[in-house]
């Protein structure tokens, strides 16, 4: 497999865009190809849209050749002509089928009325979806097997889930059907996948990325949407496209300074950080997961940074935050399924509902609303708690002397390796399973600060391992900075031709 992912991303791509080297109608065309040659296998992209894809990349690469006439560079658009592939849930596209994994849907061929903020961001950038990625029924587990579309495969191992909520773009990119995908975290479901595929992915802090027009403060607060990626300075770019505020937001991150920009933190001078490292309480993490963690602080440590271990932020592992998560998040379930029957104009029914989604909204509806107000509340304290840990601005500290808060917290991604598909999707118990093996993802949803998935090692199957670090709100750039330090430290497992023969 070829060392260095850089090779294979999108900044390369536009790279050779601008050198002239090839097109996007070149380059989307390949991504269609491999699309129809590799998604069987997969069942990553359920909603291809070849076509208009195609008639998209023809405009870019007009843009690209005035470009080299003129001898101009990109004009602002640094990923123009790039191909993606866009989750099925959330980022909705006007007139295009739009599912979010529910079988009612699919019976309806429901499509988009609209483009949300965050896709018409991405197209006013030039990027161009192949189409719409496979996703669980609403988003609401960690693994990628809905009813309505059947299971998404693992590219590293056809047995394996490829993660959730967002694992058809997570495999997609793996596969290099496409060099980058949207995707969105409500409960790890960027971080997961990108852990599950090798995979870079960035979970925002809260209000980055607007969710207008259709939705408001999502989940509870605890979603944001996001990209997947195969190196990190693609995910700078990626987020310096989609974090633009729309009028009204619920929440708005704090800004950049004027004329600064998220790739701009890849080469950033960064102080000597001090890095918290915990792999939760005894017995929580396994024995790869747990070397895997270990071998990134040594790294961290090698590079001069200060790491502390067996340390975290106190609560960050109390069991008190899953059961406030619990009401918050049926009770959304219930305001979601409640939704759909006000659009339809009729009752939603157990026929329309996968079991796990209907049982949640059920509870939910029993629920009274001073149950989720206090919930919301709880879980403000307890941020308000955590929050205390991190410093709010690691750049441009002048030392660390007398320095009492913490700049990164290092933790794994999930408890385990990556388990088989219908592991995690098992009736009787995979409620339990998923509460085992994800003890490290819900915090940043709660939270709303930003974390980074890098994939760091394999595990004994040579599948990919991934560790995750936050850093204090609104501090993305340390994130990115960090992670490219990594990457550029060798860090990073190679990610190119995967260690399968896809058909």
């Amino acid at each position: 497999m070829p060392a260095d992912r850089r090779n294979h991303d999108a900044t390369a791509l536009a790279a050779a865009f601008a050198a002239g080297n090839t097109d996007p109608v070149e380059a989307t065309q390949a991504a269609l190809d491999r699309l129809e040659r590799l998604n069987p296998a997969l069942n990553a992209v359920i909603h291809p849209r070849p076509e208009r894809a195609l008639a998209e990349a023809g405009e870019a690469s007009q843009r690209w050749a005035e470009r080299r006439a003129a001898s101009s560079d990109h004009d602002g658009m640094p990923l123009d002509g790039v191909p993606m592939a866009v989750k099925d849930l959330g980022c909705e596209q006007a007139g295009e089928f739009h599912h979010a994994g529910a079988r009612f849907l699919v019976d309806l061929e429901w499509r988009g009325t609209l483009d949300s903020h965050l896709y018409r961001l991405l197209r006013d950038a030039g990027m161009i979806s192949v189409g719409r990625t496979n996703t669980p029924e609403f988003g609401t587990t960690i693994t990628t097997e809905p009813a309505a579309y059947g299971p998404t495969a693992n590219p590293w191992d056809l047995t394996r889930s490829p993660g959730g909520s967002s694992g058809g773009s997570a495999a997609a990119v793996a596969a290099g059907i496409v060099p980058v995908a949207h995707g969105n975290d409500g409960g790890g479901s960027i971080r997961v996948p990108a852990a599950a595929c090798g995979l870079v992915g960035l979970k925002p802090t809260r209000g980055r990325v607007s969710t207008a027009p259709r939705l408001g403060e999502h989940r509870g607060g605890f979603a944001v949407d996001g990209m997947l990626t195969r190196t990190v300075r693609d995910a700078a770019r990626c987020l310096d496209v989609i974090s633009r505020p729309a009028p009204g937001d619920p929440y708005v991150a704090p800004p950049l300074e004027p004329g600064a920009s998220f790739a701009d933190a890849l080469v950033t001078p960064l102080p000597r950080l001090r890095i918290a490292v915990s792999t939760g309480i005894p017995n929580r993490a396994s024995e790869p997961v747990r070397r895997a963690t270990e071998q990134v602080a040594s790294l961290l440590d090698g590079l001069g940074h200060r790491i502390e271990t067996d340390t975290a932020p106190d609560g960050w592992f109390s069991p008190d935050i899953a059961d406030q998560m619990i009401v918050v998040r049926t009770v959304g379930m219930a305001a979601e399924v409640a939704g759909w029957a006000e659009r339809l104009g009729r009752p939603m029914t157990p026929d329309d509902i996968e079991p796990a989604n209907w049982w949640s909204a059920e509870l939910g509806r029993s629920l009274p609303a001073s149950a989720y107000v206090q919930a919301l509340e709880e879980l403000a304290r307890w941020r308000r708690r955590v929050m205390s840990f991190w410093d709010p601005s690691p750049f441009g500290r002048p030392g660390t002397p007398g320095h009492d808060r913490w700049d990164l917290l290092l933790t794994p991604v999930l408890a385990d390796v990556t388990p088989p598909l219908g592991y995690l999707s098992d009736p009787l118990d995979g409620a339990r399973r998923i509460a085992d093996l994800a003890p490290f993802v819900n915090q940043a949803n709660v939270s709303g600060q930003p974390a980074i998935s890098l994939p760091t090692a394999h595990d004994p199957d040579g599948l990919p391992l991934g560790v995750q670090l936050h850093a204090g709100h609104g501090n993305e750039q340390i994130l990115l900075a960090i992670a490219q330090q990594i990457a550029d430290a060798g860090g990073l497992i190679p990610l190119g031709d995967l260690p399968l023969e896809l058909p």
